[in-house]
């Protein structure tokens, strides 16, 4: 959508974008076209590659009953969803939620990396454990399930990395968080992303029908959205600088119908955290019990000790400050020659 703005004397330039029609890596095929416009380069696109191949390969990759062997035997015995702070309506439009966005420490983010390497896992594995702690806690359950979006292009067949179209897929995963040492928590968790990898393009419908929770029920009420979004390399923001001179961005905003939401942006050389959660939770304590989750368990895995994942706080120390202490500094002073009553 485009508009003149008179009273800037300016053209305004309107982007929507649905998820029903591309995901993340789309949008950045589309800017990058838009680009090669702007520097005159047309003659450098590249051939466009089909889409049909990618819907193929999604129906016929993996059967429809491999798909419901696997999703009965992680959900079958799942009969109530995990609905933290009571938040229970997933078909919302995106009004009255709020958004709030953190920074993981540098110090952490190094040291994130680090345990993740050690232990031969990735750090989205340490993530998707991280919120299912906080989950854990604000839902009152230790085994909860919530949805995380999945790339879609690791099985989209050969050329999936330079296709425009729709290829992200959001599907349960279930963590339980109990005795389990740490270390196996980690374990377990990547092995469970690993297995979901292999079904990343089945229906989330046929997910919910494989579990024991009855329509029109949702599943689940929460989402993770773990993504990289490392930036362009040096010759590459320079093109960039170069192709959109006089383009100023004004502003972003992302929406979904799930009344919590929580993005875990990769920049490779940090972390971000973003939260968007129905009013009147406050998004930015999600933020830090998140980054109070990521804290604790990056210190217990550097502990040694074998310490049950369940026993890990996700309490800032400031809140929890505020909870113990100050607000039961309730001392007032009393005659000493009066009987209480």
């Amino acid at each position: 959508y485009i508009t003149y703005d008179e009273g800037e004397e300016r053209w305004l330039l309107l982007m929507l974008l649905h998820h029903l029609i591309e995901d993340f890596t789309t949008a950045n095929f589309i800017r990058s076209e838009l680009q090669v416009h702007l520097m005159g380069s047309i003659d450098q696109l590249p051939k466009p590659l089909p889409f049909r191949n990618f819907v193929a390969q999604a129906r016929w990759g993996v059967s429809q009953k491999d798909h419901e062997t696997f999703f009965r035997k992680m959900l079958g015995d799942v009969y109530e969803p995990t609905i933290p702070f009571g938040l229970a309506p997933v078909q919302g439009d995106g009004r009255g939620i709020g958004q709030a966005h953190m920074e993981v420490a540098s110090g952490l983010a190094r040291r994130l990396r680090h345990r993740a390497r050690k232990l031969g896992v990735n750090v989205a594995s340490l993530c998707h454990l991280a919120w299912a702690q906080v989950l854990a806690r604000i839902s009152g359950r230790e085994d909860v399930v919530f949805g995380t979006v999945l790339f879609g292009r690791m099985h989209g067949g050969e050329g999936s990395d330079r296709v425009m179209g729709l290829f992200i897929n959001t599907l349960p995963i279930r963590i339980k968080v109990g005795e389990e040492d740490v270390r196996t928590a980690v374990r377990s968790t990547h092995g469970a992303l690993a297995d979901l990898l292999r079904h990343e393009h089945a229906s989330l419908a046929l997910a919910q029908r494989c579990s024991g929770v009855m329509s029109p029920t949702p599943l689940f009420t929460v989402l993770l959205n773990y993504r990289h979004s490392a930036g362009a390399s040096k010759a590459g923001a320079a093109e960039a600088v170069r192709a959109w001179e006089g383009i100023e961005h004004l502003a972003a905003e992302e929406r979904t119908n799930y009344p919590l939401t929580l993005l875990v942006d990769d920049w490779e050389d940090g972390f971000g955290l973003t939260a968007q959660v129905q009013a009147p939770i406050d998004a930015m304590r999600i933020c830090q019990y998140m980054h109070a989750a990521l804290e604790r368990l990056t210190e217990a895995l550097e502990g040694g000790a074998d310490i049950a994942i369940s026993s890990l706080d996700v309490m800032p120390v400031a809140e929890r400050r505020q909870v113990v202490e100050e607000w039961n500094a309730t001392q007032r002073e009393y005659p000493r020659d009066q009987c209480i009553h």
